[in-house]
């Protein structure tokens, strides 16, 4: 088979470029809004213990066991534009996320954080706190002990849980199709173009293209994140 055999196979239709585009658009709002709070409660949780320790840890988690349309009915019942939170962002702000991109990348966010937070709490708690205290000894404050000498030990960690959180938000379905549906253009994702592409005779092809494009993404992410673990506990090990 030639790269000519091929071709037909590659060209995307301009509805299938628009849901890659989109798909990429929200899987990458959804990870660098999210990246930060990941970060600090991942250090919160690995760091500190307070009241409520055990229920936050549980409620981060909870979209990894609940079902993905669940979360994107809380959604839609805490944010739709009738809904006392989402009509107050609509009427005051502007803000709306019920059916637009910007409720599908909220709807990835929360159903890839619990990827980003582990193993960024791992990291964090793998290095020696010692080393944070020598760096305060020296002089430097909790804040630029933080991000001298806490954050960059942590740093693979944190990348490895932002390529996670990447790679799950790109192939997000349940969630977002039900707080934001699926509409052309705006909120019709990879996964919400294979659906529809599904339920249209003869568009088996199409899907199937659809389908390799997200596999494809996500292999990739998977392991370049293993490539990065396995970096990053040689270097602890001192190999």
């Amino acid at each position: 088979m030639t790269l000519s055999d091929l071709a037909p196979f590659l060209e995307f239709s301009p509805p299938e470029l628009t849901a890659i585009i989109l798909s990429l658009k929200v899987a990458g709002v959804a990870t660098v809004a999210s990246l930060p709070v990941a970060v600090f409660i991942a250090y919160a949780l690995a760091r500190w213990r307070f009241p409520g320790h055990a229920a936050l840890n549980a409620i981060i988690h909870l979209p990894l066991v609940m079902p993905p349309v669940v979360t994107g009915f809380a959604l839609l019942l805490l944010l739709g534009r009738k809904a006392p939170l989402g009509a107050f962002l609509a009427d005051h702000f502007g803000i709306v996320f019920a059916f637009r991109w910007t409720g599908a990348a909220l709807a990835a966010a929360v159903m890839s954080f619990p990827l980003m937070i582990r193993p960024i709490r791992l990291s964090f708690e793998s290095i020696d706190e010692r080393l944070g205290l020598a760096a305060r000894s020296l002089g430097a404050n909790r804040l630029w002990t933080f991000f001298l000498v806490t954050l960059p030990l942590a740093a693979p960690g944190v990348i490895v849980g932002t390529i996670l959180g990447f790679a799950k938000a790109l192939g997000e379905f349940g969630a977002t199709i039900t707080f934001v549906s699926n509409i052309p253009g705006e909120t019709r994702t990879i996964p919400s173009a294979i659906y529809s592409l599904t339920q249209t005779p003869e568009g088996d092809a199409d899907a199937l293209r659809l389908a390799a494009v997200s596999a494809a993404i996500a292999i990739t992410a998977l392991v370049v994140s293993e490539i990065l673990q396995k970096r990053a506990d040689a270097t602890r090990a001192g190999r």
